[in-house]
C-alpha cells in the first residue's frame, strides 16, 4: 500500500512537468531564438542566459566592463551565439574598443544575422575610424527638405530673407514681407511669431543671437536695430536714423566679435558701425583709404578672428579691414559676385549668398568653392547660415522658402541611431533612451515626438510619449583634470584661477577635479559653488616630472557616463609634450571613449604655446576647444560652449504589452527615425524586473 502511494506520487509529479511542458509550446534562450518544446534547455543555456541578463542590466546602468565579462562569460557556454556576439560588440563600442567591436560584430554578420542594419552600423564605425581630413574637404550640398511660406495656400511667412538656428534645433526667420521672424522647428512647424514693440517691425533685415543669448534684429526701413530677449520680447532699439554717430540709413546684416561689439553694415551710410555690447556707439568705417576707395554698397558682414569681412555689391567685392576698421585687401577680386548679400562663418571660411548661388571663400587665399546652385527658376538667395546639425539653412526670397541644405553622402547614408539606455523598473512603463546622429557623429538636435517610432516585434508600442531632449538642458557636469606636471605647477596662480572661474560660470551641476600625476586621483567631487577658495595646496597628488595622461583621461571620463547629458572633461595644463605619458590607452581608445559615450573634451592653457600632439589630436576629434588662460575675453565660455554643445539624446516611454516570463525573458525593442528625407533605424532589447 504504502509502495503504491509513493508510485502516484511520482507518476503526479512527472505529469505535473509534463503537462507544464505541453501548456508552453515554445520558450526562447539567452539570444533570442527559439526553443522548440520538444527539446529541454540545456545547463550550458541556462549559465549563458543567466550571464546574458546581468550583462543587458550591466550594460544600460552604464558597467560597460561589467557588461563585457558577464557577455563573454556567456559566449564561453554558447560560443557564437549571434545575439551575445551582438551585445558583446555594443559593450566593447562604449568602452572605446572599437576594433574589438567590429571583429564581434562582424563574427555574427557572417553566421547570417542582423542584416543590412548590422552591415551598416559596421560601415558606419569603419569609416568613422579612418583618420584623414575627409571631413574637411568641400563638398556640393543637395537639399534635405525645405520650409515653404505657404501651406496649402495660406501665407505662413512672406520674404524670407535671413536665418537664425538655435543651440536646440529650431530657427527663427526673418520674414521681410510680412515684417516678422518665426521661430520654426526641425519638422518645419511654427512655434511662435514676434512682430516686434507695439509700432511693429520695419522691414527687418537680418537677425543674430548675440553672445549672452539675446537676440538683435536689423530694421531697414526703420533705421534701428531691435533687441530682443532670448526668446523674443522686445527690450530696446539701438541706433537712429542719422549720418552722425550712431546713426544709420538703412541696415542690413550684423555680426560680433569676440569681444561682443556689434558690427552693422549700413548700406545707406556706405560704411560699417560699431557698438559696444550695451548698443552705445563706438565708431564706424569704409571710407575711403589709402590705396581704397571706400564702400559703396556694404552688405554682408562677418569676423573672423581679428579680421571683419564685408561684401560690397556695388563692386561685387568682399573687402578684408582688420577690427579698428583699418583696409588691409580685396579678398577676392571686383566683380567677382553680381548681388552679394550675407556673409557666415561656417568651418572657418566664409558662406556667401549671391544671386542663385552659395559659395565658400577661404579667409586666407581667397578660393572659391559653390556649395549650392538652385538653377534657373526666379530664385534670389539671400543668407546661409550653418545650423547645428551640420546642414546649411538658405533662405531664397523669391521663392518664398528655406532650403535645409547637407551633403549628399548623408542623405545617402541616413542617420545613424543608438537605443542607449532601456529602464524597465517600472515594467510596463518602459523609459528608453536614444541618441541619433549623421554618419560623421554630428549629433542631430530638434528632433519632436513624431520623428520617433517604436515597436516591440514589429508591433508598435503603447501610450509613446517624449519626456525630453538633451539639447535643451541649461546644466553641465565638468570634470576639470589638473596637469601635475612640473612643467605645469610653475604656473599654479594661473591653474587656480581657471578652476575658480569655471566652477563660478557654472549654474548647477556636479564638479569633479582629478590631479593628474604618476597616478590619477579624484580630488574632489560636488557642488562647484564650494570652490571659491581653491587651492592647489589642497591637493592629494604631489607634482612629478611625467604624468600618466592617459589614466587621467581615462578616469575623469568614467566619472562622467552616467552624469548630465551635457558633459565634458575640461584638461588645465601647459600643453608642453615633455609632461605626458601615453602607454596605456593609445589615442584612438581615448578619442572613441569619449565620443561613444558623449564626452566633450576641452583644454585650458595656462602657457602660451602650441600644445602637444597628443592632447591637440584628442581636442580635435572630441567636441572641445582649446582656451588660452589670458585671452581678452575670459574664460566664461568654457561653460557656455559646453552647454551649447549639441547633444542628440532624446527619453521616451512608453507602456509595454509584452510577456516577461517572471523577468527571465528577453524583450525586442525597435526604434526608427524620421527627418524630412531621412531615417535610420536600431534594435535591441531588455529584461523586466524578476519577479
Amino acid at each position: 500500500m504504502k509502495k503504491n502511494k509513493i508510485h502516484h506520487k511520482i507518476l503526479f509529479v512527472f505529469s505535473f512537468f509534463f503537462l507544464c511542458a505541453t501548456a508552453i509550446p515554445q520558450t526562447t534562450d539567452s539570444a533570442g531564438m527559439t526553443i522548440p518544446a520538444d527539446r529541454i534547455r540545456t545547463g550550458n543555456e541556462g549559465l549563458a542566459s543567466d550571464a546574458f541578463r546581468l550583462g543587458v542590466q550591466a550594460y544600460y546602468r552604464g558597467a560597460f566592463n561589467e557588461a563585457v565579462v558577464q557577455f563573454e562569460t556567456a559566449l564561453s557556454y554558447l560560443p557564437n551565439d549571434n545575439l551575445i556576439l551582438d551585445w558583446l560588440g555594443k559593450s566593447y563600442y562604449k568602452t572605446g574598443l572599437e576594433g574589438s567591436a567590429l571583429s564581434y560584430w562582424q563574427s555574427a554578420v557572417n553566421n547570417g544575422y542582423g542584416g543590412l542594419l548590422l552591415q551598416n552600423k559596421i560601415e558606419i564605425v569603419r569609416e568613422r575610424r579612418v583618420t584623414g581630413d575627409s571631413e574637411d574637404k568641400l563638398l556640393r550640398l543637395s537639399e534635405a527638405g525645405s520650409f515653404s511660406g505657404l501651406f496649402n495656400n495660406n501665407l505662413v511667412f512672406s520674404g524670407p530673407v535671413s536665418v537664425q538656428p538655435n543651440y536646440d534645433g529650431t530657427l527663427w526667420v526673418v520674414a521681410y514681407n510680412s515684417n516678422e521672424i518665426v521661430l520654426i522647428n526641425q519638422n518645419g512647424k511654427i512655434i511662435d511669431r514676434i512682430e516686434g514693440p507695439i509700432n511693429g517691425f520695419d522691414r527687418p533685415s537680418d537677425i543674430l543671437r548675440l553672445h549672452d543669448g539675446r537676440l538683435l534684429v536689423s530694421e531697414f526701413a526703420g533705421d534701428r536695430l531691435s533687441l530682443l530677449s532670448s526668446n523674443g520680447h522686445f527690450e530696446k532699439y539701438i541706433g537712429q536714423k542719422g549720418r552722425m554717430l550712431g546713426g544709420l540709413v538703412g541696415p542690413l546684416y550684423i555680426a560680433q566679435d569676440y569681444l561682443e561689439r556689434i558690427y552693422v553694415t549700413d548700406y545707406g551710410n556706405r560704411r560699417v558701425d560699431v557698438y559696444d555690447k550695451d548698443g552705445e556707439p563706438v565708431f564706424y568705417f569704409g571710407g575711403a583709404q589709402a590705396g581704397f576707395e571706400g564702400l559703396k554698397g556694404p552688405t554682408g558682414i562677418a569676423i573672423v578672428d581679428d579680421f571683419v569681412f564685408v561684401a560690397d555689391d556695388y563692386s561685387g567685392c568682399v573687402y578684408q579691414f582688420d577690427r579698428s576698421g583699418n583696409f588691409l585687401r580685396e579678398l577676392v577680386e571686383k566683380g567677382t559676385f553680381s548681388h552679394p548679400e550675407a556673409i557666415k562663418v561656417w568651418n572657418d571660411k566664409l558662406v556667401l549668398c549671391d544671386s542663385n548661388k552659395v559659395v565658400s571663400i577661404d579667409c586666407n587665399t581667397g578660393a572659391l568653392f559653390e556649395f549650392v546652385r538652385t538653377g534657373n527658376a526666379p530664385s534670389r538667395v539671400t543668407t546661409a547660415n550653418p545650423d547645428i546639425n551640420g546642414n546649411l539653412l538658405v533662405s531664397d526670397f523669391t521663392a518664398n522658402e528655406v532650403y535645409v541644405m547637407s551633403q549628399t553622402q548623408e542623405l545617402v547614408g541616413g542617420l545613424f541611431v543608438q537605443i542607449e539606455q532601456i529602464d524597465a523598473s517600472k515594467f510596463p512603463d518602459v523609459t528608453v533612451e536614444l541618441r541619433v546622429e549623421n554618419r560623421h557623429r554630428q549629433p542631430l538636435v530638434g528632433l519632436q515626438e513624431e520623428n520617433f517610432y517604436l515597436s516591440e516585434n514589429k508591433q508598435p508600442v503603447t501610450n509613446l510619449r517624449m519626456l525630453g531632449a538633451a539639447s535643451n538642458n541649461t546644466v553641465s557636469d565638468i570634470t576639470i583634470i589638473i596637469d601635475c606636471s612640473n612643467n605645469s605647477f610653475v604656473y599654479k596662480s594661473e591653474i587656480e584661477t581657471a578652476v575658480k572661474e569655471i566652477a563660478q560660470n557654472m549654474n548647477g551641476g556636479t564638479l569633479r577635479i582629478v590631479s593628474a600625476s604618476s597616478i590619477p586621483v579624484t580630488e574632489y567631487i560636488g557642488r562647484p559653488d564650494m570652490l571659491g577658495d581653491f587651492s592647489l595646496s589642497a591637493l592629494k597628488n604631489p607634482s612629478a616630472k611625467i604624468i600618466n595622461a592617459d589614466l587621467a583621461l581615462r578616469l575623469a571620463a568614467n566619472d562622467l557616463i552616467n552624469a548630465e547629458k551635457k558633459r565634458a572633461v575640461v584638461l588645465i595644463t601647459s600643453g608642453e609634450s615633455s609632461s605626458y605619458n601615453f602607454q596605456n590607452y593609445n589615442m584612438a581608445e581615448l578619442v572613441s571613449y569619449m565620443n561613444n559615450n558623449s564626452i566633450g573634451f576641452s583644454v585650458i592653457q595656462v602657457k602660451d604655446v602650441a600644445v602637444c600632439d597628443e592632447i591637440s589630436y584628442i581636442c580635435d576629434n572630441t567636441m572641445g576647444d582649446i582656451y588660452y588662460i589670458f585671452r581678452p575675453q575670459g574664460l566664461s565660455d568654457v561653460v557656455k560652449d559646453i552647454i551649447e554643445t549639441p547633444q542628440g539624446i532624446y527619453q521616451l516611454s512608453y507602456t509595454s504589452s509584452m510577456q516577461t516570463n517572471f523577468g527571465t525573458k528577453y524583450l525586442p525593442l525597435e526604434a526608427e527615425v524620421y527627418l524630412l528625407n531621412r531615417s535610420g533605424r536600431d534594435e535591441t532589447g531588455y529584461f523586466a524586473p524578476l519577479q
